[in-house]
């Protein structure tokens, strides 16, 4: 049996958003203006002039692009993550499975190309679960496993910090 269908019998409940659809122009940032509000532990955080929020951004030794942000309404989290090398078309949604640290979640995975830079590809998932919120912040290892592609691991370190500065950035924001 393939580990995504192991997964999806072992994983009782651990959703990561129960909400509608989200148009998906009004997740990630778009092509509006940035600015560099700080750096903390490896992870950057922009504030979307447009949008008047916060997002937080890392860029692994692989080029590996993770990003968290809200969403143009405010009400909901997202986590993205890109590569270079991800053949991935834009719109597709795909079951995944999360791992942090031992703590299992699924949710839905939007591909898309990335916004801000190009040549990059990946997804995103909505997040309104402050369970896994908190587990992003306070674990050190998320591994996602796709329904289609590869698994691969992700180096959540310096996230809370990153989180924390955010949370700052956006009370600035008004």
């Amino acid at each position: 049996m393939n580990t995504f269908k192991t997964l999806a019998m072992i994983v009782a409940g651990g959703f990561v958003s129960a909400t509608s659809a989200v148009a998906g122009g009004s997740v990630l940032p778009g092509d509006g203006s940035f600015t560099q509000y700080g750096v903390v532990d490896g992870w950057t955080v922009y504030v979307d002039v447009e949008r008047e929020s916060c997002l937080i951004e890392r860029v692994d030794a692989s080029a590996n692009v993770v990003q968290m942000g809200l969403t143009a309404d405010h009400k909901l989290g997202y986590l993205g993550v890109f590569s270079k090398t991800a053949e991935l078309g834009s719109g597709n949604k795909e079951k995944i499975f999360i791992d942090l640290d031992g703590t299992m979640y699924n949710a839905k995975a939007t591909k898309m190309k990335k916004n801000i830079t190009e040549g990059y590809s990946g997804g995103y998932i909505l997040a309104d679960n402050p369970q896994f919120i908190e587990d992003l912040a306070q674990k050190y290892t998320m591994t996602v496993f796709p329904e289609k592609e590869a698994s691969f691991q992700v180096d959540l370190a310096g996230t809370h910090k990153a989180m924390e500065l955010a949370r700052n950035c956006n009370a600035e924001q008004g």
